[in-house]
């Protein structure tokens, strides 16, 4: 069974690569959504897969890359949606 996940991600998280970082583990899992710059400065992500595959994706967020810092993580229930894949949107 799948789940979504809405994820808005604060800190360290814009120029230090977290989108793709977000994108290539997303890809790794088989994780479908989309990942995007807010423009107060945080990430917003979407997340669906299984449970476990979604609660391993959270766990890698958290941390993020090696120059981000993540400060804080809110995250959501999100309806399943039909995502082919996952992607970087601008």
């Amino acid at each position: 069974m799948k789940i979504a996940k809405h994820i808005l991600i604060k800190g360290r998280v814009q120029g230090v690569g977290f989108r793709y970082f977000t994108k290539k583990h997303a890809a790794n899992k088989g994780i479908k959504g989309w990942v995007r710059n807010l423009r107060d400065g945080r990430v917003e992500a979407i997340v669906q897969g299984s449970k476990e595959d979604v609660d391993q994706m959270l766990s890698i967020l958290s941390t993020g890359p090696i120059h981000s810092k993540v400060i804080n993580m809110e995250v959501e229930d999100s309806s399943v949606e039909d995502l082919k894949d996952f992607e970087v949107r601008y």
